[in-house]
């Protein structure tokens, strides 16, 4: 089992920078942050972009796996996103991953904020497959030109390319069948939060259900499902997966018997979203992070 920690953007990068160094030193194997303009109760408090945070701590850090969890087309464009994309990958020496999803509902401040139309959930999907189709050539190919039905390309170019060939991995978010077979079709990698449940144990059995419908849609487009890595967002089932040491290891053993490879989980807080203390973190590290190394 492979371990990952969600750090949110909402500190100072003075401030910040700690956390990510600590992560590595920790042990987890990946680090990750929201790629939102703003987000949920937070959004009336600081925030900052996920692109120059994650910059930021490849240059503080040296092992650890770096992503956004997740990017989606609600605010980005395929072909600056690319851009950006590609500076990253370089900037890492090749620690980039591209954490994908469809955006969150009409609600969503980030959709809010630009004015945009609010989508069915149709049209999400739609987008979201066009969305992700681009960017896959996009960061293949150089000289692209491409007219969709939600983006446009003239000659867009992607020189050098990606550090990582033949283009940074894509983690793709995905719970629905057809977000599931777009995943099964162009993603490196699989991460779900889960359906919706009143109780943990009716979101643990819709989470098994999700990894069977994704190794069904593996099959279907003719890929070994044991050659995708398979990430479970812990924290997603309501109980907080750094609530304690024990209650972690507990989630992190019952989703590898599942069969994921990866569980992530967040920085505690002091309040709000994902409250919890650092002296448990850090317990967690020594206890189960670094014991399943051993």
């Amino acid at each position: 089992m492979r371990f990952g920690i969600i750090i949110l953007p909402d500190q100072r990068w003075q401030d910040a920078a700690r956390r990510w160094r600590q992560a590595e030193e920790y042990g987890f194997d990946h680090a990750w942050t929201y790629d939102h303009l703003g987000w949920r109760t937070l959004v009336d408090g600081p925030w900052f972009d996920a692109v120059p945070t994650l910059t930021a701590a490849a240059l503080v850090t040296s092992r650890i796996r770096l992503g956004t969890f997740v990017a989606s087309p609600n605010f980005r464009h395929p072909v600056s996103f690319a851009r950006q994309l590609t500076a990253l990958d370089d900037v890492s020496a090749g620690r980039f991953t591209l954490g994908l999803g469809a955006g969150a509902t009409g609600g969503s401040f980030d959709n809010k904020v630009l004015g945009g139309p609010e989508l069915t959930a149709r049209q999400r999907v739609d987008r979201f497959a066009e969305f992700a189709a681009l960017l896959d050539l996009l960061l293949r190919t150089d000289h692209v030109t491409w007219a969709g039905r939600y983006y446009r390309a003239v000659d867009a170019r992607n020189l050098p390319g990606c550090v990582q060939q033949p283009r940074v991995p894509f983690l793709m978010a995905a719970n629905g069948p057809r977000s599931i077979a777009l995943a099964a079709r162009l993603g490196d990698a699989w991460v779900t939060t889960g359906g919706r449940s009143d109780d943990p144990a009716g979101w643990w059995r819709g989470v098994g259900e999700g990894l069977r419908r994704l190794e069904d849609a593996l099959t279907a487009a003719g890929r070994d499902p044991a050659t995708v890595p398979r990430y479970l967002s812990l924290d997603a089932s309501g109980v907080y997966a750094l609530s304690s040491v024990g209650y972690l290891a507990e989630a992190a053993g019952r989703a590898g018997e599942l069969g994921f490879t990866d569980v992530v989980t967040h920085w505690p807080r002091p309040d709000g979203p994902y409250a919890g203390t650092e002296s448990v973190l850090a317990a967690a590290a020594e206890q189960v992070l670094r014991a399943t190394v051993k």
